[in-house]
């Protein structure tokens, strides 16, 4: 089979249309191009599901509750992202037949050596401007190193961890984020 070219720009409904055939690959959609997701390394996702399963056992009992990777999130009418983990409080805000989210609290996203400014210059710039976004988390994979970026008021209060000793406060979530579950299992080369 022949790989349909994709425009150099693309409509959000032409975005929309691809994202419906190609059930197996994701896209970021950034006013017009589109940014294919690649698939992780074994630190990612190994990352992801101990903040995810972390998270989790703290917000089982509260009005907050997780989404995976595979959530699409709307950022503006021509911004959609996937970031490997956020958090919703009080029931998803959702449009597109349920398959993005509006109204996320935390977004978190796991840095490759591909990712990493992205992550930390345009997708910052990006959930700050989500009014309900309160919390962004950037783990590194290839060190021990986790920013968190907190909506105070008007401003962000920018926080770096560097230690397996410390430990990650959510205060949106209500909950802590050991950096030794953060990092559990993870082999760095």
């Amino acid at each position: 089979m022949i790989a349909k070219p994709i425009p150099a720009t693309l409509t959000v409904e032409e975005y929309f249309a691809i994202e419906a055939v190609e059930n197996e690959r994701r896209y970021e959609y950034i006013d017009g191009e589109l940014f294919d997701m690649t698939g992780g390394t074994n630190n990612h996702s190994v990352i992801k599901l101990n903040a995810a399963c972390a998270l989790y056992g703290q917000l089982r009992e509260s009005d907050c509750s997780l989404r995976g990777s595979d959530m699409r999130v709307k950022i503006s009418p021509t911004r959609y992202v996937y970031p490997d983990l956020s958090a919703v409080r009080e029931g998803p805000l959702l449009e597109d037949n349920n398959s993005t989210l509006l109204n996320p609290i935390l977004m978190v996203e796991v840095t490759s050596p591909a990712s990493r400014s992205y992550d930390r210059d345009s997708k910052r710039e990006f959930y700050s401007s989500i009014p309900t976004v309160q919390a962004y988390l950037i783990v590194d994979q290839h060190r021990v190193s986790v920013d968190l970026h907190t909506r105070m008021d008007e401003r962000w209060l920018w926080q770096t961890f560097d230690d397996l000793q410390d430990v990650v406060y959510l205060e949106a979530l209500g909950c802590a984020l050991p950096m030794s579950e953060i990092y559990r299992g993870v082999t760095f080369s």
